[in-house]
């Protein structure tokens, strides 16, 4: 099976359980999911969040999922608990769809890695 198909079988699985357990079915999409990835990173839970801890979440987990590709290091927790990462290596210039597949990949071995198929 190419790896193109195996990543599209695997994103649609996370996709349709991510979806049913947080968004009652409606398909979520990718930064919904990396948001999703942000709560669980920061691992205080569901609260309501302001708008820029949100995308302090999100950037959360961009670092999380790019950091074993080698782009981001977890450096530190800060005082009130938050996650910060410092920037390993630069990120190539990726077109748009470039991106989002970047970002797939990262997200399904995040979930790989955290035995997400397992259940």
């Amino acid at each position: 099976m190419s790896v193109n198909k195996t990543l599209k079988q695997d994103w649609e699985l996370i996709q349709k359980k991510l979806s049913d357990r947080f968004a009652d079915g409606d398909v979520m999409n990718v930064d919904a999911i990396v948001y999703i990835i942000g709560v669980q990173e920061l691992g205080k839970g569901y609260k309501k969040f302001q708008k820029d801890e949100k995308l302090e979440l999100m950037h959360i987990a961009i670092c999380r999922l790019l950091e074993p590709y080698g782009y981001y290091e977890f450096d530190y927790f800060d005082n009130e608990g938050w996650p910060h990462y410092k920037l390993v290596k630069e990120l190539p210039f990726l077109k748009g769809g470039e991106q989002t597949v970047l970002l797939k990949q990262a997200i399904v071995n995040y979930f790989k890695n955290s035995e997400f198929f397992n259940n």
